[in-house]
């Protein structure tokens, strides 16, 4: 690579820091650190969508699956698009002014509102495992391509991007990852939609390269498997409506117009970005047609067949793709940290500025707790299932039932979201030390069907405090208003 491509990289490593640095000074108190004073525009609430679900698995992990399985990996992104539309349509504006009327910060706030401490205790649980294994995905990707650039050893690439999305996001918290992200999804779309896949365009043609000759199966929508693309599906988006990182940015919105405007753009920004990241596999699929692993496709089609220069920012595209949705994933468990722990159970009155440098050591914390899970696990896509896995299979039921049923009960919800995180780290653990047969089923299904069949018997055949009544009929009044 040359030292052109190089110099463009480490001038976008350093203009984050510098962001981070710069946002540091413009907050003035922790609702700007975690939900940017609630101020932000369409524009900004779009980027924010895109950073935290368009990263290394959209663009890499696409264009690797389509490398090796065809048009069945544009699925993942594409489904994307679709939790994004029905998000926006059911939860933007509802979310949004309970929000408002209870000073929502966190999604464990909104579920305490709704229930009672112990479900807020369970969903942060839920959730902080849940943005590790997001966090990790973000490392791996990441990783890989700086060690494709650059050629250093792996372990060095891990730190350098550990320490880059930790330092920006720790500082400047929500402002800087509003920042960052405006400017990520400007590279991101440069690179990708007008620079990338151009590019791939004319080597198709100046190297007479014919689609034709790739195998009948890679035009195959289901070649993943239709159970396993109903699994991803179904986990990507009930994720939506149990990802607090997709609540705050909710939160972090103007008004309920623009929360859901703002989603609605990002839906059909990504139906653009699955199109184009599966393209840019099937032509690296044509130049290299035998590389030993399908995860350097992409990053072997730039550096190999890029013009100099438009290399540079190609990658630093996927960086930014990456890296804008590490930092949310980063920012997020740092707050179920720092808020729904620390603040909400150890130190209710703890200062703004105490809680600042908590979250600064937390940020740090959840950063090297995810690295090392990425060292272990350095599949981009199966580590996002994980994600998708622990964070939907028991938060979907008492979230959404929560929000539109009234006889959704504080025991039903406890009991599902504690028996789904139980079975899916089971699942996890069992299907890596044993090949007993039944660990090989997707955690998503017996973890979703316990959690249904518990909530519901319980709410059904249990009943409701006058207490939690009460509780119950000031929240619908709340979203009434």
């Amino acid at each position: 690579m040359g030292g052109l491509d190089l110099a463009i990289i480490l001038a976008y490593f350093a203009l984050m820091l510098a962001i981070g640095v710069y946002a540091s000074r413009r907050q003035r108190g922790t609702e700007d650190y975690f939900v940017a004073g609630r101020r932000m525009g369409v524009f900004s609430v779009t980027c924010l969508w895109l950073s935290s679900w368009i990263g290394g698995a959209s663009i890499s992990g696409t264009a690797s699956r389509a490398y090796s399985m065809g048009i069945t990996a544009i699925w993942y992104v594409l489904i994307i698009s679709f939790g994004l539309v029905i998000y926006g349509l059911v939860m933007a504006k509802p979310a949004k002014k309970l929000s408002n009327k209870f000073h929502n910060v966190t999604f464990p706030d909104f579920i305490e509102n709704r229930y009672d401490t112990k479900t807020r205790v369970a969903t942060t649980v839920t959730t902080v495992l849940a943005y590790i294994a997001y966090t990790a995905s973000q490392f791996v990707a990441g990783a890989g391509i700086l060690n494709a650039l650059t050629g250093w050893p792996l372990y060095v690439c891990f730190l350098v991007t550990t320490v880059v999305i930790v330092v920006y996001t720790a500082i400047g918290g929500m402002v800087a990852v509003a920042y960052t992200d405006v400017a990520q999804m400007i590279l991101l779309v440069l690179g990708i939609v007008l620079l990338a896949v151009p590019c791939s365009a004319h080597l198709v043609r100046t190297e007479q390269l014919s689609f034709s000759s790739l195998p009948d199966t890679y035009f195959d929508l289901g070649a993943y498997g239709w159970g396993s693309i109903a699994a991803l599906g179904l986990s990507t988006v009930f994720s939506f409506f149990t990802c607090m990182d997709g609540y705050t940015k909710v939160f972090a919105a103007k008004d309920e117009k623009t929360a859901r405007a703002g989603t609605l753009l990002a839906a059909g920004v990504v139906v653009v970005i699955a199109a184009c990241a599966t393209y840019l596999g099937f032509v690296a699929r044509l130049e290299f047609p035998n590389l030993e692993s399908s995860s350097a496709s992409l990053a072997t089609l730039i550096i190999e067949k890029f013009p100099i220069g438009v290399k540079g920012l190609v990658l630093v595209a996927i960086l930014a793709a990456i890296m804008s949705t590490g930092d949310v994933c980063v920012l997020t468990a740092s707050s179920n940290i720092t808020r729904d722990l620390v603040q909400r159970f150890l130190n209710p009155n703890i200062s703004e500025k105490r809680m600042m440098t908590l979250s600064v050591f937390s940020s740090a914390a959840i950063g090297l707790v995810a690295a090392l899970f990425a060292w272990y696990e350095q599949d981009i896509i199966d580590t996002l299932f994980i994600a998708f896995t622990i964070n939907s299979a028991g938060l979907f039921l008492p979230t959404v039932c929560g929000l539109f049923w009234k006889k959704s009960s504080s025991n039903a919800a406890f009991a599902s979201i504690m028996l789904s995180l139980v079975i899916v780290l089971v699942w996890y653990v069992g299907g890596k030390v044993s090949s007993v047969p039944i660990f090989q089923v997707d955690a998503l299904w017996p973890a979703f069907l316990a959690s249904a069949l518990v909530y519901f018997a319980i709410c059904l055949a249990g009943k409701q405090s006058g207490a939690e009544r009460e509780k119950i009929a000031s929240f619908f009044q709340a979203k009434q208003e």
